[in-house]
């Protein structure tokens, strides 16, 4: 296969999503990673283990395509099991507090005199200095200090976070894009680097919506519900149907004039409350009123059938089992039906980067805690797994 990151290989000390993500999108482009976990597995699997079971969607989702190993960074022999695949190996990606590695002896200013030429990636919540450093960082609670939960939510209820865990996969791909950037430069230094991301800087750009409303303002940005958080363009709304809702966004004053005739009110093109962007944020109550009056009376999907004849920005609003069912991605291959040994049946997601002239990695089912240790110990290393056990190092 021709695959970017044949003959990388990543040892993936990632944990719940952040990580994880970052080393699937490796792996999914041709990469081998072999994912390090403590004798009892990462928090994510730890919980699934203490109920009895052994994956999650989750788990399977952000780890296809891995092989899986245990690692006692606690013994002197697990350090050192640590240094010799560091040798071997061009990228180790960790998403713990900081500096955990570096407490266990074994962080990069060792690591880095095993292997010059090994790019150590970390991921944080506010990054390895600051102030702030040593905050402890879950998605939901840089969510809260980055001000996406100021701004989300209805005008007149409490803050609120974003449905998904929007800050992990965030930090997650710009992971992705820290080592990738890393590697390419190591191609012409010869030397490997320490990289990092803080999730809370990467949210930052996000909220560019919000900043020029206090700019334009001097105001604090509100809650603006499902209107453009800037309250700077209309419409710009979820819409009721008979049967859903659907969102409209209206970018250009084209659309708005196809919209207008798609609801059959080309009578109001030359209307001064509604002929402009400013004139429709001016007037947003009667503009999303104009609206709702024409989507109430239909289904969502002839809603958004009209507004594809007429060039409308517009899309159903639909529930998770509709867009894991979506023929599209399933067409395009982004999602795949796999049998998991452990789920059964279950959709799972490829990498949405797409480099035409490579061959796309088939998916492989996440492998179980420590499913490789024979595998890497003992073919990669060349070394007595059972010992190894025995002795408490895996």
């Amino acid at each position: 296969m021709t695959t970017p990151l044949a003959g990388i290989t990543v040892l993936d000390f990632g944990q719940i999503f952040q990580g994880p993500y970052a080393t699937m999108l490796m792996a999914k482009a041709g990469a081998d990673v072999i994912k390090i976990e403590p004798p009892g597995g990462e928090p994510l699997r730890r919980r699934v283990i203490a109920t009895g079971g052994d994956t999650t969607l989750p788990i399977a989702m952000l780890n296809a395509n891995k092989r899986a190993v245990t690692l006692n960074l606690k013994s002197d022999l697990g350090k050192d099991l640590l240094k010799q695949m560091v040798a071997k190996a061009d990228v180790l990606l960790e998403n713990f507090s900081p500096g955990t590695l570096d407490g266990l002896g074994v962080g990069y200013d060792v690591l880095k005199q095993v292997n010059p030429r090994l790019v150590y990636a970390t991921g944080t919540g506010f990054g390895i200095s600051g102030p702030d450093r040593d905050n402890l960082a879950m998605d939901f609670t840089i969510q809260a200090a980055s001000g996406i939960m100021s701004i989300t939510g209805d005008p007149d209820g409490p803050p609120m976070k974003a449905g998904p865990t929007l800050v992990d996969f965030m930090g997650g791909i710009h992971l992705y894009a820290a080592v990738m950037t890393a590697l390419l430069q190591r191609t012409t230094t010869g030397q490997g680097q320490l990289v990092e991301v803080a999730m809370q800087e990467t949210v930052y750009p996000s909220l560019a919506s919000s900043y020029d409303y206090y700019l334009r303002t001097g105001k604090v940005p509100p809650r603006a519900g499902n209107r453009q958080a800037g309250l700077a363009s209309a419409p710009y709304n979820a819409f009721q149907t008979k049967d859903g809702w659907v969102a409209i966004h209206v970018v250009t004053e084209g659309h708005w004039q196809n919209l207008l005739r798609a609801m059959g009110r080309a009578d109001l093109l030359d209307d001064p409350r509604f002929s402009t962007n400013p004139a429709r944020t001016e007037n947003m109550e009667a503009t999303e009123a104009l609206v709702t009056a024409w989507t109430i009376g239909l289904g969502k999907a002839e809603v958004v059938a009209t507004a594809k004849r007429y060039k409308i920005p517009v899309a159903p609003v639909r529930n998770a089992i509709e867009v894991m069912n979506d023929p599209h991605m399933h067409e395009r291959g982004m999602l795949q039906r796999v049998d998991h040994p452990s789920l059964g049946s279950v959709v799972l997601p490829n990498s949405p980067l797409r480099l035409h002239g490579s061959d796309r990695v088939d998916p492989v089912p996440s492998p179980l805690l420590g499913q490789h240790n024979a595998d890497v110990y003992g073919g990669w290393l060349g070394l007595d797994v059972a010992e190894l056990k025995r002795v408490g190092a895996i």
